[in-house]
């Protein structure tokens, strides 16, 4: 695992602050719910600091504004943001799935019922173009309607993803086009709104909503992979976890649209209900692996990421800016398989 970068403290030190201020607006059973998400304090609301996750999208929303040579202030509203939008996702994806826990702490649905959860992920997206709006800026319009569009994206992602769970074939393209709204559409928002505050040009903006839009792809093929074969003591999770829920990640997608018997036994598992034990699962690992899905999710996420390095390096941006979002994607993409 690369050392994190440091854009990743300086901007949790940058937004914290403006965070906070900006979920002190809302209702107090909301605020209290928002505020035990963020590992602010405990259920009972007590102060602690519990761990509030990396803070990727936020420090991507402040760099994009240095590349084009704004201060990174500029982007404050927008990194807010983003990280209101991706919590509202969290918070409602921890309900969706059933997930009980969410960095080692009960997740808000579970403690406080899934009405509340939904309600609770509600006022912060909504909030987050509240925080845009209010900036007064003449970029702020543009700043929220990009917010808006990817919210919806991000939804459609979200609505495919399970939409396959009740489906016996998914096609690759349709996988990726998921994988790009449920996790691209943030990241590439977070990497140009920064951009869109300070009003720089529409080709820088477009250059650095194309780095994070194929950074998200890369991430979501890493972590697919993780999904089955990664070490628990890296991912926190059971080895073959995704597959214990029959998800039809990349790999999988790969896997079954190949020609032959492994795609065939495969597809005929996956269709098949009822619980798999370990010695099952590794068979099921075997056979996707077998037709190529994991060399395949590896070998792509690496042009993904090929891809995002050059949307960088086509346009003008400062020099230090584009090294620490380089350093960033690499870091976020670059986990132990």
């Amino acid at each position: 695992m690369s050392t994190a970068p440091a854009s990743l403290s300086h901007s949790r030190v940058a937004i914290t602050p403006a965070l906070r201020a900006a979920v002190d607006r809302l209702d107090h059973r909301s605020r209290h719910q928002a505020a035990y998400h963020f590992g602010w304090i405990t259920a009972g609301g007590a102060p602690t600091s519990a761990d509030a996750g990396k803070a990727v999208r936020p420090a991507l929303a402040l760099l994009s504004a240095e590349a084009v040579g704004a201060p990174p202030e500029v982007a404050l509203p927008g990194a807010v943001a983003v990280e209101l939008v991706h919590n509202f996702s969290l918070v409602h994806d921890d309900l969706m799935d059933g997930d009980e826990e969410r960095r080692h702490r009960r997740t808000v649905w579970k403690l406080w019922g899934p009405s509340s959860a939904i309600l609770t992920g509600d006022a912060m997206l909504a909030l987050a173009q509240e925080v845009l709006l209010d900036t007064g800026l003449p970029t702020a319009a543009p700043a929220a309607r990009l917010l808006a569009r990817t919210t919806r994206h991000l939804i459609r992602g979200q609505v495919q993803d399970l939409s396959f769970e009740h489906r016996s074939h998914v096609s690759v393209e349709e996988c990726v086009d998921m994988a790009a709204g449920k996790t691209g559409a943030l990241l590439s928002a977070s990497a140009a709104i920064g951009a869109v505050l300070a009003g720089a040009p529409e080709a820088k903006v477009d250059a650095l909503a194309l780095y994070g839009d194929q950074v998200g792809l890369a991430f979501q093929l890493v972590d697919d992979v993780l999904g089955i074969w990664g070490d628990p003591a890296v991912t926190g999770k059971p080895v073959h976890s995704d597959l214990r829920s029959r998800k039809k990640s990349l790999p999988v997608s790969h896997a079954l649209n190949q020609d032959g018997s492994l795609s065939d036994e495969l597809a005929a598992w996956l269709t098949t209900p009822g619980e798999s034990d370990e010695t099952e699962l590794r068979r099921v690992a075997g056979l996707i692996e077998g037709a190529g899905g994991r060399d395949w999710a590896l070998a792509e996420a690496a042009r993904r990421m090929v891809l995002a390095e050059d949307a960088l390096r086509g346009v003008e941006l400062d020099a230090g800016a584009r090294d620490e979002l380089l350093a960033l994607g690499r870091f976020v993409v670059d986990r132990e398989v």
